[in-house]
């Protein structure tokens, strides 16, 4: 039995993730393997490294300073997310990532982004958390219209959501059969075709494949949800997500906001604690 931890995206819906994330730590849940997918590999990467509450704190300390997120950075720079802060300056000096500890660690830790190029998702077994996975990191969270195109081991890269939002199907793949799969959406949530598909398709006109991939973003999502719940009732998974809408934006930059929503993911993850020692067998 290989178990596995399956995490989706959804930028600052990932607060939920980190929520039950911490109290996995902090309860001493293990896994063999870790897939994550945009928010779910930048902030996922910190359970590999053992540092609970690191991803709420860093959030709420820099949200809103221009250099992580803003409007400001994205003219600057052309990263909404501001590649520099968030990727170097506050892993390496304001809030230090444990690169010795996520070594050493002997979970497997999967990252998916975006083959521009091909329009299908790519994934990166991260090894060191050295300079080539922080840049798997940023190009899987990396946003079309408002984020850079990251160049990273030959290829052209931007978030893996486009394709993939949650990397279930890959892990089982690589023979995880015992999965627990973290979302940031509650049960029937259905996504809705992007209103920015016409500007992904003008700003990425060179990359048509990419464009097609937008286009039916929501109906691959919508299938992945119809097949994670069937997962779920005939008991082949484990399922976390809200027991309802986060009511969080994308960028939300209110340290409160941020904390109620991690407070939601750390309630869930208490409530299932029994069910998941079960399934995984600890």
């Amino acid at each position: 039995m290989k178990k596995g931890l399956v995490l989706e995206g959804g930028a600052m819906r990932g607060m939920f993730t980190c929520g039950v994330l911490d109290v996995f730590m902090e309860n001493g849940l293990h896994f063999d393997g870790i897939a994550g997918i945009s928010a779910g590999a930048t902030f996922g990467c910190n359970f590999k490294s053992h540092q609970i509450g690191r991803a709420l704190r860093y959030n709420k300390r820099y949200s809103k300073d221009w250099r992580y997120c803003s409007f400001r950075s994205l003219i600057r720079t052309g990263d909404l997310y501001g590649a520099e802060f968030c990727y170097h300056t506050i892993p390496e000096f304001f809030d230090p990532f444990d690169t010795e500890t996520f070594k050493n660690d002997p979970t497997e830790f999967f990252i998916g982004a975006t083959d521009i190029t091909t329009g299908e998702v790519r994934f990166h077994k991260c090894t060191d958390g050295g300079a080539a996975d922080i840049e798997w990191m940023r190009a899987s969270a990396s946003m079309p219209v408002v984020s850079n195109i990251v160049s990273v081991d030959g290829y052209k890269m931007l978030d893996g959501g486009i394709v993939c939002s949650v990397p279930y199907e890959y892990m089982e793949q690589q023979g995880y059969d015992r999965n627990v799969i973290i979302l940031t959406q509650p049960k029937g949530y259905l996504k809705k075709k992007s209103p920015v598909v016409p500007l992904v398709k003008l700003m990425l006109r060179k990359y048509p494949a990419v464009g097609k991939a937008m286009a039916v973003r929501h109906d691959v999502y919508n299938a992945q949800m119809e097949e994670i719940d069937r997962k779920e009732e005939c008991g082949e998974a484990i399922v976390i997500r809200p027991p309802e809408s986060l009511g969080i934006g994308r960028t939300e930059k209110d340290p409160d906001e941020l904390q109620r929503v991690y407070q939601m993911g750390r309630d869930e993850a208490v409530r299932r604690l029994a069910e998941l020692r079960s399934f995984l067998g600890d």
